[in-house]
């Protein structure tokens, strides 16, 4: 049944017989994507050309159509998109005439609460104000007549197109910056967690953009993928629309399991690569078309000034200067090509030579020199021989141009047949959201990085290869790291190292994480934390890698994994391993002093046997790019050894709205009055203020002391703020998981606790400490983004560490109090 009979057969065309039909239509499971959206604009054009006949009859208007525009025009009608309108008139009709006309389609729209965007004019005023406003100028370029005089509307059509034309070296201009500040405010959309499919780069205003620019006449967009990409696309805006019931581009992480189970896909993740692969497709074509633009306009400006440099006569555009870059390429109108002379069906390296050569020079790889290679270049022999890898090399340690030739060509699928293995992480998205990037790019980024630290290292090609391989057993069953350790080692046998560097290369993506999950989460005054990495690392050289990817990995993953702070605990942690590594001992722990702060804090304390603090606020050492670092707060108590220390300094921080980043807890003795020996704590704080000023000294002392004698209710007071203040609805955080570190510290168990960051976190971990009846030697809290991951040395009430199966019900006992 044809959408024109779904109403006529059995309903009249009205407003009811029409939305009847529709909900028909949204209704079939069966019929989706493009044939559902070709459905609704036929079956809209149906019930309008009835409204607008109608009205138009009563009216006695001649000489007018009723005009669709923008993603209506294109026949492209999503569950709620907006019904974009234009009644056209020749002038002919009195003005009341045309306004009972527009009246009479306009209203019933609105009485359906569909959303309508709608104008009236002459085909005069139509030309006049798109000359005026570019978007309306995009819009009528997809100008489709509905009903009324057709050739009104074919007349407007052939007009605006060619003034879009004649106008194009000012228009398409204008465009580009349009689109450049779309995407600065709305990021790209491959990358996003909660993607708007509609603004953000690489989204169907993206795709568009494309058309018009076709339609100008200057360059034309990349065809391949293109439409599947836009299907991509729509398809899941169609979904999205469905799924809220609302008229909504924004896909948001609470819908998308919803939106994947109405494509038929397996869950969110397989919904979000798809996305980002269609997003990354229109991204591309758009970078390749763009730069063609640029340099058709470049090529027209300069045409007068040669015919009058040389005179009238001047014949054909003479051909591009070509610059050697690498055998087989050169540079040509701000390009990467082939040079004449090349034989790609020859040179299996040629693809990389070209790429690295590219990289190098800041330049960007044609779009025909990659499709051309794709086509025809012969697969690399295995394993590789010297040149690739060194040409691979080059292109990893170019910096920041490696981005753009690295896209160009995973674009036409080089980078698959190069590393197979990438296939996995192609696209693949991070649910975390201290990451910025999708695996594949968060891997290139990484190498970016790498580059500016090659200067560090004795072996700068490991640590390129290593930064680009260190996530690659992400999108693999269990540890990424441990899958990773063997899947590089079969990609480092691939690209031709040697059986020594293979294993350098296997160990740095296996530990990648080591150094900043031990600096940040271990306490490194015990002598087994530092021999285990030492063990862990087992030479210098690795050691000295392994540091620059710690710094190359973590800058790559976004603005929250690092810092002045844990980069100098990383650097201390690599100074303490190095000198075990060179023979000499860990320093025990007894031999570290308190400062001399801390110990007027203690006998302070001693003397009144209450709490004594100090709050110092203190800026780190300043960086190495020079750029200045936040500022630390150091919070110093001492107080006399009681129960119940750690979660009442925990909670009074929280209702100060302090976060914490790290912690230290140290038991001392001091001789007090009468010569015996007293017992009391040392904590150490490093605290943020999450925002305002810092609290006084004085005030936390006085609500340190009232938590610790019971008279402030901690626990009531932050669940009173938390019920004031809801968190912003979301993703649901997984539970808690808390587990005991295996062979964490001969001296202490080492307990680590991972959820997700709340105020008081650190107030209920250590409620359920207390409650499990053991000692807190130190505690070492890491927050990233959302996720808190807080490591704690624990011990039973003599001082020794805790019995395997006591550890396990400890950890069993902590998780259950913070489900």
């Amino acid at each position: 049944m044809t959408s024109t009979e779904a109403i006529t057969e059995s309903e009249d065309s009205g407003p009811s017989g029409y939305a009847a039909a529709r909900l028909r239509l949204l209704q079939q499971e069966a019929r989706s994507g493009p044939p559902r959206r070709a459905a609704l604009a036929r079956l809209t054009d149906d019930w309008l050309t009835g409204l607008f006949t109608a009205a138009a009859n009563r009216a006695g208007v001649r000489g007018a159509a009723l005009v669709a525009v923008g993603g209506y025009g294109r026949g492209e009608l999503s569950p709620r998109s907006d019904l974009d309108l234009l009644l056209l008139h020749d002038g002919s009709a009195d003005p009341a005439a045309i306004s009972a006309l527009a009246d009479a389609v306009w209203y019933p729209v609105w009485d359906l609460g569909l959303a309508l965007d709608h104008s009236v004019r002459t085909p005069a005023d139509a030309r006049r104000i798109a000359g005026e406003d570019l978007k309306v100028q995009l819009g009528l370029l997809d100008a489709r007549p509905v009903a009324g005089d057709l050739g009104l509307v074919a007349s407007l059509r052939t007009a605006v197109l060619a003034d879009w034309r004649n106008q194009a070296p000012r228009r398409l201009p204008a465009l580009h910056e349009l689109c450049q500040e779309r995407a600065a405010r709305t990021g790209e959309l491959q990358f996003l967690l909660e993607p708007d499919l509609k603004e953000a780069r690489g989204g169907l205003r993206d795709a568009t953009a494309l058309r018009a620019v076709a339609a100008s006449w200057v360059a034309d967009a990349p065809r391949e993928g293109l439409d599947r990409a836009r299907r991509t696309l729509l398809d899941a805006r169609d979904a999205l629309h469905l799924t809220t019931g609302r008229a909504t581009d924004r896909l948001a992480l609470q819908e998308q399991d919803q939106v994947a189970q109405a494509l038929g896909l397996l869950d969110a993740d397989v919904l979000l690569r798809q996305v980002y692969e269609a997003a990354r497709t229109v991204s591309y074509a758009t970078d390749v078309t763009w730069r063609e633009v640029n340099r058709v306009l470049r090529a027209r400006s300069a045409r007068p000034r040669l015919r009058a440099l040389f005179g009238g006569g001047l014949g054909a555009r003479p051909a591009p200067e070509r610059t050697p870059l690498a055998d087989g390429v050169v540079e040509a109108d701000g390009e990467v090509v082939l040079a004449r002379a090349a034989r790609p069906e020859r040179d299996p390296v040629l693809p990389l030579r070209a790429a690295a050569a590219a990289a190098e020079a800041a330049l960007p790889l044609s779009r025909h020199l990659v499709r051309h290679l794709a086509a025809t270049a012969p697969p690399l022999p295995v394993p590789w021989p010297p040149e690739a890898r060194e040409e691979l090399v080059t292109l990893l340690g170019a910096g920041e141009a490696t981005v753009a030739v690295w896209e160009a060509l995973e674009a036409e699928g080089l980078i698959t047949r190069l590393l197979p293995d990438w296939e996995r992480v192609h696209c693949r998205p991070q649910r975390n959201p201290v990451h910025t990037w999708t695996v594949d790019r968060h891997l290139v980024e990484t190498a970016v990085r790498a580059a500016s630290l090659t200067r560090r290292v004795h072996r700068p090609d490991l640590l390129l290869v290593a930064a680009l391989l260190h996530d690659i057993g992400k999108g693999w069953p269990g540890d990424h790291s441990v899958a990773g350790e063997v899947i590089a080692r079969d990609m480092a046998t691939r690209i031709g190292f040697d059986q020594h560097d293979v294993g350098v290369i296997a160990t740095l993506v296996r530990h990648h994480l080591l150094l900043v999950d031990t600096a940040t989460r271990r306490d490194l005054d015990d002598p087994a934390t530092v021999r285990a990495v030492a063990g862990a690392v087992s030479s210098a050289s690795t050691l000295e890698l392994l540091h620059a990817l710690t710094e190359a990995d973590a800058l790559a993953t976004g603005p929250a994994a690092w810092s002045a702070w844990r980069a100098s605990l990383v650097a201390d942690l690599v100074k303490r391993v190095g000198a075990v590594l060179a023979g000499e001992a860990p320093e025990a722990p007894e031999e570290a002093a308190p400062s001399a702060e801390h110990e007027r804090l203690a006998i302070e304390a001693l003397r009144t046997g209450e709490p004594a603090l100090a709050l110092h606020t203190r800026p780190e050492e300043p960086a190495e790019d020079g750029e200045s670092p936040p500022v630390g707060v150091e919070l110093l108590i001492a107080l006399p050894d009681r129960p119940g220390v750690l979660p009442a300094a925990a909670g009074v921080l929280a209702l100060h709205r302090l976060t914490v980043r790290a912690a230290d807890l140290r038991a001392v003795e001091l001789p007090n009055e009468v010569g015996e020996r007293a017992d009391l704590l040392l904590l150490s704080w490093r605290v943020a203020a999450e925002y305002g000023s810092l609290p006084q000294a004085a005030r936390l002392r006085a609500d340190l002391v009232r938590a610790l004698d019971g008279s402030l209710d901690i626990r009531a007071r932050l669940a009173e703020r938390e019920a004031a203040y809801p968190r912003r609805r979301g993703v649901k955080a997984p539970p808690p998981r808390v587990t005991v570190a295996a062979a964490g510290s001969r001296r202490a168990t080492v307990i680590e606790v991972r959820a997700q960051d709340a105020p008081g976190l650190l107030h209920r971990i250590g409620n359920a400490l207390e409650g499990s009846a053991v000692r807190v030697r130190s505690a070492h809290v890491s927050t990233l983004g959302a996720n808190a991951v807080d490591a704690f040395y624990v011990t039973g009430t003599d001082g020794e560490p805790l019995p395997e199966i006591r550890a396990a019900e400890v950890a069993r006992e902590i998780e259950k109090g913070l489900g």
